[in-house]
């Protein structure tokens, strides 16, 4: 295995997309790992920094990670940000089918999602999907 050059890393096909069955759904769906620009949004959606502290907004990690990683075969996704409201009233355990898949292809562990939550004294906002 060489030295790779810019042109190399910058023309690799390095973001993955698994199928994924979800039977609450009837179906299967297409998830794509999120790029270190969606990762970079993705927390600072789910963690407000605010003096003196952060909120974390538990609620929409699961269901914020699911819209961003459903696509169709052209990599467009499923789910805008306006829709997310209406994705939040889906199954969990569906939702969580997706989560997993997506948290796992996008290299986000179990423990870095707790860093979301466990790095914090502070409280979840009410500022959530669920209205």
């Amino acid at each position: 295995m060489g030295r790779l050059t810019k042109e190399e890393i910058l023309g690799a096909d390095d973001i993955e997309r698994v199928e994924v069955e979800v039977p609450q759904w009837g179906g299967t769906v297409l998830v794509q790992a999120l790029t270190a620009q969606q990762r970079g949004v993705f927390s600072n959606q789910v963690v407000d920094q605010k003096k003196g502290g952060r909120t974390i907004r538990l609620q929409d990690i699961q269901v914020r990670l699911c819209a961003i990683s459903m696509v169709d075969e052209n990599g467009r996704r499923l789910f805008s940000d306006a829709e997310m409201h209406q994705l939040a009233k889906k199954s969990s355990a569906a939702l969580q089918i997706v989560f997993e898949a997506a948290q796992r292809i996008s290299g986000l562990s179990d423990e870095q999602v707790e860093e979301f939550v466990g790095n914090s004294d502070e409280t979840q906002s009410d500022d959530s999907l669920s209205d």
